[in-house]
């Protein structure tokens, strides 16, 4: 197997690996590797953020290793705590059932889903009993778990730990007893639940499993990561115009960091394109790579020129809405007043959500500071929410 290759797959968007040396040289000895990822089903929609640890399983795939999803349908209903400063409401099976509709599809976008040995994890946590569960609650202690960042923050801040999620840590490492894992991939936030697995292995009397672990996309905020919750996200099952609209809106400082994760560029194309192109050139590049990736390049092509027409050479459609407002006597509104006018928003706290998350953008900037006049002429196109286009008309107080 070509090195270079395996290099790349070590390397390129890898935060951690454990061990390195070991996994490198099962790499080269052409043996078949189990490389488990496993997901709790908590929302029916999968974004890129998830796609950069599909991104790397597929390079695997590619390789020829066997990838093994766990369908967390059992771990989904006790809520995994990695990074949470509070306890995850837990899924019930119907949940799970309407959450995984269309999981599969929207993963067949990046990993072959053929060549995927799909399991649950409710079918062994079910079926097996009391017994089993003692042996595996010994796997791990009390101290251990305590030790987590996450946790030690909840406890310093008086904030509840349930007995699940002290468990959930050995109910993931189980699983990957359970489908003899040789390396398991997550995010970095997964570590600890990672870590565990090779305890789990340990205590089972198999050979630890090797851990990837891959960094954490920041969302279309620029501050959290990217998640449905908070509102920052680029869904996968997002159509071209809405997903080149938010990938306009990331801030410029993580432009570099969405072509790195998100695209199939090289370092060198990356460095050449920021090197050739303005910052909204290369962000408007960014969109149309990541839109190719899962719409095709025309889709891109025309998603693209879309948003230029829309709001940079100012071709708006005679039949666009008009959205009347009122501004000051220096020619300014507020951003949240425009946002209320649009009826995107029932009351000032949900606009000023809508746009601290990117929901406003006037003739193709975002504006994020809701509390800030801006200045208004007139005529000016502008998008409020993923749908919502209007061009501005105005009044004086």
């Amino acid at each position: 197997m070509a090195p270079k290759r395996i290099d790349d797959l070590l390397e390129r968007n890898v935060e951690n690996i454990v061990d390195k040396s070991h996994l490198r040289e099962a790499l080269l000895s052409g043996k078949k590797l189990r490389v488990k990822f496993g997901v709790d089903p908590t929302s029916p929609d999968l974004h890129i953020g998830h796609a950069v640890v599909l991104r790397k399983l597929r390079e695997f795939q590619d390789l020829g290793h066997r990838i093994v999803l766990i369908i967390g349908d059992f771990t989904g209903r006790v809520g995994d705590p990695s990074g949470r400063d509070s306890a995850r409401k837990p899924l019930t099976a119907k949940d799970v059932a309407k959450n995984m509709k269309g999981y599969l599809a929207q993963a067949g976008k990046i990993i072959d889903v053929k060549k995927t040995e799909i399991v649950h994890n409710e079918d062994w946590f079910k079926k097996e009993g009391v017994d089993q569960m003692v042996r595996l609650a010994s796997a791990g202690t009390f101290q251990q778990v305590l030790h987590r960042a996450d946790f030690k923050k909840r406890i310093d801040a008086g904030s509840d730990i349930t007995f699940l999620e002290l468990l959930y840590p050995l109910f993931q490492g189980y699983d990957s007893v359970k489908v003899r894992a040789d390396v398991e991939v997550g995010g970095t936030d997964q570590l600890f639940n990672l870590l565990t697995g090779r305890r789990v292995q340990r205590h089972f009397g198999m050979p630890e499993q090797d851990i990837m672990t891959v960094p954490l996309l920041e969302g279309t905020d620029g501050k959290r990561k990217m998640s449905k919750s908070y509102g920052n996200y680029i869904g996968l099952k997002d159509n071209p115009a809405d997903m080149f609209g938010k990938i306009m809106s990331v801030p410029d400082k993580l432009v570099n960091r969405y072509f790195a994760l998100c695209t199939d560029l090289t370092d060198v194309e990356i460095r050449a394109l920021e090197s050739s192109l303005s910052p909204k050139a290369l962000k408007e590049q960014l969109g149309a790579e990541i839109i190719k990736l899962y719409h095709g390049a025309a889709a891109a092509k025309t998603a693209r020129e879309n948003f230029e027409n829309m709001f940079s050479k100012r071709e708006v459609s005679a039949k666009l809405p008009e959205l009347r407002i009122k501004k000051s006597g220096e020619g300014r509104a507020l951003g949240m007043d425009i946002v209320l006018a649009s009826g995107a928003a029932k009351s000032k706290g949900e606009a000023r959500r809508l746009i601290e998350q990117g929901g406003l953008e006037i003739d193709g900037k975002v504006v994020k500071e809701w509390q800030k006049p801006i200045k208004i002429n007139g005529g000016e196109a502008v998008r409020v929410g993923k749908k919502r286009f209007f061009r501005l008309s105005t009044g004086a107080d």
